[in-house]
């Protein structure tokens, strides 16, 4: 194990920081999906000893298929049951473990709220528990979503200290989650010096999300066949940010969680982006559709849609100030990253190089300032 840092040396460093992260072993729950395939390539590269615990993939093409294989030690399990969670922490002995395996689908939801309950509230306790009986970990990230506030579509961003709650299942559960998350804090792991933090963050875009029912998913399949991609809310507002953005908050917050005053960032976070890239979807599918070229459209869908949010953003600046996290890509460069990405993997490029490639641009940005 390695000792920890000051925090205050960690913030100047690079963020991430290959220093902190060469060599640590790091336990990703959720490295089959979309988020943790980048995430654990990206900790992978950084020298970090990697393991991973989720489901098998439910897309094909996966990214993880394409991108992690041989790279790091993925395990087939479900977080619902506790024992699988229990003996993966106890071969993998981690230091540090970023959970974010979970149901993460507000329309499946509704189709299934006793497994999205179960993956995302007992899921969420099965890993803590787990942590509570594995002395090697230190640090513990628990990624949640920003659906996790009582959404009043207020015209303003969500700071960490605002209530939680969830009109959907899929939203209740995520605050449900952060509660969980905070009772074993308090309770169990404050007193062993194990640092636990939630972040929570907006909607993330990027190349290799193939997820069934998510707005670029669909869009990239449309364009991808030549056909009009069918939008339910042109209207509906989200944070949207490359992918690469919350997990640099994530890895950021995990070493601050390992500074010697690490307890002061045992909390709950945003990572979002600026006001600016808080877009309609119209938007987003317009701007990809200029991006991608060819015929390229967009058409209203005529069915009736369960409930979601029409307004929501949360306010980073705690991020900003605490963490020196920001945003290095505006929206419209994460646009063009990400239709970049599909169609040089549709004319053929490997994923694996594309993703690498992104990773190392993005390393080399600055941050971004509106």
């Amino acid at each position: 194990m390695q000792p920890f840092l000051s925090s205050s040396t960690s913030t100047k460093a690079l963020n991430p920081d290959p220093a902190f992260w060469a060599g640590r072993s790091v336990l990703v729950t959720g490295h089959t999906g979309f988020k943790g395939a980048w995430l654990s390539l990206w900790l992978e590269r950084l020298g970090a000893r990697v393991s991973g615990l989720a489901l098998a993939p439910d897309t094909s093409p996966a990214l993880s298929d394409l991108v992690l294989a041989g790279q790091i030690d993925g395990r087939i399990g479900d977080i619902r049951d506790a024992g699988i969670v229990r003996a993966c922490l106890a071969e993998t002995r981690p230091e540090i473990v970023i959970h974010m395996a979970a149901q993460a689908l507000v329309r499946a939801s509704y189709r299934d709220p006793l497994a999205t309950y179960a993956t995302n509230v007992m899921g969420t306790a099965h890993v803590l528990d787990a942590v509570r009986a594995t002395p090697s970990v230190r640090a513990v990230v628990v990624v949640t979503s920003d659906k996790a506030y009582e959404n009043r579509e207020w015209p303003y961003g969500y700071r960490e200290t605002e209530a939680l709650g969830g009109h959907d299942p899929y939203s209740s559960s995520k605050a449900c989650a952060e509660l969980v998350t905070s009772a074993y804090r308090a309770s169990f792991l404050a007193t062993r010096d194990c640092r636990v933090a939630t972040a929570r963050a907006g909607n993330v875009i990027g190349g290799g999300d193939w997820s069934e029912d998510r707005l670029v998913p669909d869009i990239v399949r449309a364009f991808a066949r030549g056909d009009s991609v069918e939008i339910r809310a042109p209207h509906a507002t989200r944070p949207w940010q490359h992918v690469l953005e919350p997990l640099s908050g994530y890895l950021r917050l995990a070493e601050a969680l390992c500074g010697t005053d690490g307890a002061d960032f045992a909390q709950a976070w945003n990572f979002g982006p600026t006001d600016e890239d808080c877009r309609p979807v119209a938007h987003i599918v317009a701007t990809l559709a200029e991006s991608w070229g060819g015929q390229a459209a967009w058409h209203l869908s005529q069915e009736t849609h369960p409930h979601e949010a029409t307004f929501l953003k949360v306010d980073a600046s705690k991020a900003r100030s605490r963490l020196s996290w920001d945003r290095r890509l505006r929206l419209d460069e994460a646009l063009a990253w990400t239709a970049a990405w599909h169609r040089s993997q549709v004319d053929g490029a490997s994923a694996l190089d594309l993703t690498l490639a992104q990773i190392a641009a993005y390393a080399t940005r600055g941050r971004e300032h509106p």
